[in-house]
């Protein structure tokens, strides 16, 4: 086979995301068993139905939560990032005029003696 070694963050990230979407699903099936638990009056193919629907909708429900959330990190990344540049560039900045300071100083050190 002819597969690109995977990097070990990379593959830490994929076993997370099964992970996380396992506990997903375990969390929406105890979720609709205790919905359909209180609807007593629910045939089993009914409460069985009703339950996949629960487990469904609550999947998508979480799976929207990432989704914001990672958009949320994104946003965050790029505004640190941003903030990140501007304070570089004031320290190089910074960094120049105190060279041509000192470089000023030392021809009027040099013109006075």
């Amino acid at each position: 086979m002819d597969e690109l070694p995977l990097d070990p963050r990379t593959f830490l990230n994929e076993i997370e995301g099964h992970l996380l979407i396992a506990a997903a699903h375990t969390e929406g099936r105890d979720a609709a068993a205790r919905f359909t638990a209180r609807l007593d009056w629910l045939t089993d193919g009914q409460r069985a139905d009703v339950e996949r629907h629960f487990e469904a909708e609550y999947l998508t429900l979480a799976r929207a939560s990432w989704e914001r959330t990672a958009e949320r990190g994104r946003q965050l990344r790029d505004e640190y990032e941003e903030t990140y540049r501007r304070l570089r560039q004031r320290l190089f900045a910074a960094c120049l005029l105190g060279c041509a300071l000192l470089a000023a100083t030392g021809l009027v050190v040099i013109a006075l003696a």
